[in-house]
Formats: structure tokens, sequence, C-alpha cells
């Protein structure tokens, strides 16, 4: 294990990577804005992104920083101007949205949550994070109120800790555990493991948005394919046509400040 220090080694600890994490950047407290948010990590994923396209424009590029509806546009827009985008390469870690999701879940159903799975779409804030509970397996039956709360929960579960912990910090733990998760995934995925499938916010035409969280089996190449939402719910249908205007807007946002 290597580490470097600032940006005069930032190059060095760039050059030949296969997978480049971005979690850097401050983490949302309490009374703090979305704008407040963006202003100051977009400005570091803006710097770190014409790094990664100068000294290794080919790794997979794993975002965690927040607003993520925002900083993976922004990457792309970086990697266009540079002429090294690929977006089978460039993925939004919503991993963290699964865990929650899953947990829940679990709980919910008296489960163990090691055997669950459900799929987390949209985007990775707020009423964007759409769990998808009718696709999730085992299969349990919920009353509507169940599966609106365990989705209420999934959605706010970063606020809750934030303010469980006084803005002290945020959820670190599971943001470790979730990054090193997905992580692992794209490790798997460049190793050849096949049917190696996860959530994640990608370039996708799976809704009328140029980015979209969904399932993408992972490759050697990055995303081999992006997988489509499946057969909604009612609730889920209506959780999709809500969460569209402001991941929209979250989108343009992250592309116009890549390009001011």
């Amino acid at each position: 294990v290597v580490g470097y220090q600032g940006d005069e080694e930032l190059g060095k600890a760039l050059e030949g990577a296969d997978v480049v994490i971005i979690p850097a950047g401050v983490p949302r407290k309490p009374g703090m804005t979305r704008d407040d948010l963006f202003n100051i990590n977009a400005g570091i994923v803006k710097t770190l992104c014409t790094a990664i396209a100068k000294y290794c424009p080919h790794a997979l590029v794993n975002m965690i920083t927040n607003p993520v509806n925002s900083t993976v546009p922004i990457a792309a827009e970086v990697f266009k101007k540079a002429g090294t985008y690929d977006e089978k390469r460039l993925f939004g870690v919503t991993t963290l949205d699964v865990v929650r999701a899953k947990t829940f879940y679990a709980g919910k159903a008296n489960v163990p949550v090691a055997g669950v799975n459900a799929p987390v779409v949209g985007g990775h804030a707020g009423i964007t994070i759409l769990p998808l509970f009718s696709q999730a397996t085992p299969k349990a039956i919920f009353d509507d109120d169940v599966i609106e709360t365990l989705t209420k929960r999934t959605q706010v579960g970063g606020t809750e800790f934030e303010e469980a912990k006084a803005g002290k910090g945020s959820a670190t733990l599971s943001m470790a555990y979730a990054g090193a998760l997905f992580a692992d995934a794209c490790l798997k995925g460049l190793n050849g493991v096949p049917d190696v499938v996860e959530c994640s916010f990608v370039q996708s035409s799976v809704s009328e948005l140029p980015y979209f969280a969904s399932k993408v089996r992972l490759g050697k190449n990055g995303v081999e394919e992006v997988l489509g939402l499946g057969p909604l719910s009612d609730f889920e249908q209506q959780g999709l046509e809500s969460l569209k205007p402001e991941l929209k807007s979250s989108i343009e946002k992250g592309i116009k400040f890549a390009n001011q």
C-alpha cells in the first residue's frame, strides 16, 4: 500500500490505476443546504476528474462524492472535454441505498439480511431513491402502508443518521462498507467473474433521463449491460414519475457547472 498527499502527488497516485474511488468532499451537516454541499464538492470532483483524464483515462471511476445525481454528470462532462469519456467506465455508487433497503426489508420480513435482494433505482438523494420492494427476494407480502414506510426510511436514512449524530458526522461505517462492496464488484467484473450485477447510477436509456440508477451487469469493460427496471407496482410507478423532475434538475445542474 502506497500513500500520496497533496495536488503535487495526485498524478503519481493515479498513474496506472484500474479503479479510482472518489469519496473526496465534505459530508452534509445539519443546516447545510444542498447548494452549499454542491458548491464545495462539485469543484473537488472537477479537479480530480481532470487529473483522472490525464493520468489514468481508462480507469473505472466509482463516484461516491455527493450529490451523486450531479457529480456523475460533472465527471462525464470533464471526460468528454478531455476526449476520454467512456460511459461504461463511470459509476455513481448508490450501494448504500441498496444496503439500507435490504436491511429494512429483512427486519420487517424477519429474514436474514444476507439472503435479501432488493434493487434500488432512480438517483441517490431523497425522493429520487426508489427501492423496488415488489421485486425483493425472498418474497414477503406487505400492506401498502408498510411499503411506503420502508421506502421513506430508505430515502431519508442518511438524514436520520446525521441528526442522530447531532452534526458530528454521517453514516461513516455503512458508507465505507457500501463503497467497498461496489469496488469489489467492479474488480470481480474486471477479473472476468460472470454475472456480477449491482445497482449503480450510470449513463442510461432506461428512462428519458441521460443518467439513471438501475441494475447493471459488470464485466471486463465496466458496464457490460444496463438492465431494465422490470415490472413495477402502482406505488413504484408513481414514485418513478415523481422522482424524474428532481433528478432531471440535479443532472442539468451538474452539466451546467462542468461547462461554465
